[in-house]
């Protein structure tokens, strides 16, 4: 699609050779997955989610504009999204993945117009502002077609005190479904998300099961019997670079993809949305 490049900022056309490295990166992670799930006689589609944060829009340009282009991309900051939401083209799904405050929820459901999924719901008044701000967007004239606001609700299940979301048996965590699904017309409830301890993503293969992603799909399971859904109407959003192909295995839905695909990241304080001189 030539036209992309031409109909955003000039300072925005990304540099052949990172193109290259970023277009094989993510053909290798494409691969990869398509291997595990022929192995595992896996027949539905995996959503791949790049995910962006810290790295320059260029970088999201270079993978949505190749041949086979790239949708779905993960940000952690609701400031940087909403910068990169501004700058991009709006056939982008965002995610948001981060730590998610109840006074950004609004905001960030209102603002980020390519807003695809909300991953890090964790409580009532988050979903509440998340639905106002939906709503907003909702009712904007020309928006009126906006599509509810998919969220997964973000489940401790490693036990760390550093990790966020609910605890996989408490009441707490159904309560909040309950109330995505039946009080949110704004919101539809996709799943539930984990972040698992680092040390069992290390250690997770295809034959070594991580006690975090099965945690999380018996938690689904459980949270799908108490809303009289069938279990795989939920889905599991578990599985970054370090253990993705263990999560395809345990049946996730998605997995979240950052330094396999972007390389390492340089510190928040040194990044910018745009690269050089010319940050938005």
């Amino acid at each position: 699609m030539p036209s992309e490049l031409d109909s955003v900022l000039p300072a925005m056309r990304p540099n052949p050779q990172r193109v290259y490295q970023l277009t094989s990166n993510l053909a290798s992670v494409q691969h990869r997955i398509a291997t595990v799930a022929s192995r595992s006689n896996i027949e539905k589609p995996i959503r791949l989610v790049a995910v962006s944060k810290l790295k320059p829009a260029t970088d999201i340009l270079a993978l949505y504009s190749s041949p086979s282009p790239h949708l779905h991309f993960g940000e952690n900051y609701v400031q940087e999204l909403v910068k990169k939401s501004r700058l991009l083209p709006q056939e982008i799904r965002w995610h948001f993945i981060g730590g998610l405050q109840s006074n950004k929820a609004q905001a960030l459901a209102r603002e980020v117009k390519g807003l695809w999924a909300v991953e890090s719901v964790d409580s009532v008044k988050k979903a509440k502002l998340l639905d106002k701000g939906r709503g907003e967007l909702r009712s904007e004239g020309v928006s009126t077609s906006y599509e509810p606001l998919r969220v997964f609700v973000q489940i401790n299940t490693s036990g760390e005190e550093s990790k966020s979301g609910l605890q996989p048996d408490s009441r707490e965590l159904v309560e909040l479904c309950k109330f995505i699904r039946d009080e949110c017309p704004n919101l539809t409830l996709q799943g539930l998300m984990t972040i698992g301890a680092i040390a069992r993503s290390w250690a997770t293969t295809e034959g070594n099961e991580n006690e975090d992603f099965i945690h999380l799909k018996t938690t689904r399971d459980a949270v799908a019997g108490e809303l009289g859904l069938k279990s795989d109407t939920l889905e599991l959003s578990m599985g970054m670079s370090e253990d993705f192909e263990g999560a395809i295995v345990m049946g996730t839905d998605e997995v979240r993809i950052g330094r396999t695909i972007f390389g390492e990241r340089s510190p928040k304080s040194e990044t910018k949305v745009l690269e050089g001189n010319l940050e938005a």
